[in-house]
């Protein structure tokens, strides 16, 4: 075969191959997708994804299915989603301690996200409340902080866990207001919630839902929450930067991530699928019944915002002395 001949089958060959992983990526998805979940069925994640899941199968024109695989703060399905193929048929659905917390509390986490991911899209942001038992004789944030600083270690704050995000935020508290409280680790919120409503601890940051409606009961006091605007679910509650904290802006967030190298034209169209269907009113509308604000970011911005996220819970964790070794 002549030189020519050889050059020119080559050429060829290259551009059958480059119209074949085009038309793949043209193709995509042709098969279900996978959604791992690092918890058991059933929480708040689990409601996330399943929100979703119906209108993202109209977009997409595939079915998602949601797979959990619970263990070790969400860790066990991180590590899976990074070892899965990069073809993005395996995605992963990650919250604040999955994507930015761990990484800081364990020292020996199978997954780096930075590395080892690429995210697709940042969904929801979702802010907390702080509350206080009805016992304490205190009526709004700048109250609550004069009472714990006339009294240093003699107010506890319970959490759902060591190092959750339940955990760091009153520890973010403390650094921002000076003040000092102990900190009383339960398995759970509902536990926490009950010893908070009896007056066994007096502070505690959770998420809005169960906060919002304890607070409409009179079963605890919210006196601000931790987002930089007001919550439609408790609207004359303050934010702590109303409050006087000033600065203080601390939520959690909801996002998607795939397996590092996933093509980007696949990440894109992943991208603009969760877009288009976070702007339906439905969607919207009962995710903030959730207690989470649909804040969409595409993959880069979503990239930067973790870039950034990750030094401020690292430094929340070192604070906290947490680990989960």
């Amino acid at each position: 075969m002549n030189k020519p001949t050889r050059t020119a089958l080559a050429v060829l060959s290259f551009a059958l191959g480059a119209f074949g992983t085009t038309a793949a990526i043209a193709a995509y998805p042709d098969k279900p997708i996978k959604i791992v979940i690092g918890f058991p069925a059933g929480g708040p994640l689990d409601q996330h994804a399943r929100l979703l899941t119906d209108k993202l199968q109209a977009v997409l024109g595939q079915p998602l299915i949601v797979d959990y695989k619970p263990g070790a703060g969400g860790s066990v399905g991180a590590d899976a989603v990074a070892k899965s193929p990069a073809d993005g048929y395996t995605l992963m659905l990650a919250n604040t301690g999955v994507a930015v917390i761990n990484g800081a509390l364990y020292s020996k986490l199978p997954y780096n996200t930075q590395r080892d991911f690429v995210p697709i899209a940042r969904t929801a942001m979702q802010p907390l409340a702080l509350l206080v038992t009805p016992k304490l004789p205190v009526q709004n944030l700048k109250q609550f902080i004069d009472y714990a600083k006339a009294r240093p270690g003699q107010v506890n704050y319970g959490s759902a866990g060591n190092g959750g995000i339940s955990h760091l935020v009153p520890e973010m508290f403390k650094t921002a207001t000076g003040i000092f409280m102990v900190h009383i680790p339960y398995r759970g919120s509902a536990p926490a919630f009950t010893d908070l409503m009896g007056g066994q601890v007096q502070f505690m940051a959770e998420s809005i839902p169960q906060a919002a409606n304890y607070h409409k009961q009179g079963k605890v006091r919210a006196l601000a929450v931790t987002s930089r605007e007001r919550n439609p679910a408790l609207p004359d509650v303050p934010t702590v930067i109303e409050s006087g904290v000033k600065g203080f802006e601390v939520v959690g967030f909801y996002g998607f991530l795939a397996p590092k190298d996933t093509p980007k034209d696949v990440v894109a169209k992943l991208s603009e699928a969760f877009k288009q269907v976070l702007t339906s009113p439905e969607v919207r509308d009962r995710m903030v019944s959730q207690g989470a604000d649909p804040a969409y970011l595409g993959s880069e911005d979503f990239a930067r915002f973790l870039a950034t996220e990750a030094p401020r819970w690292d430094k929340a964790v070192k604070a906290s002395g947490a680990r989960m070794d």
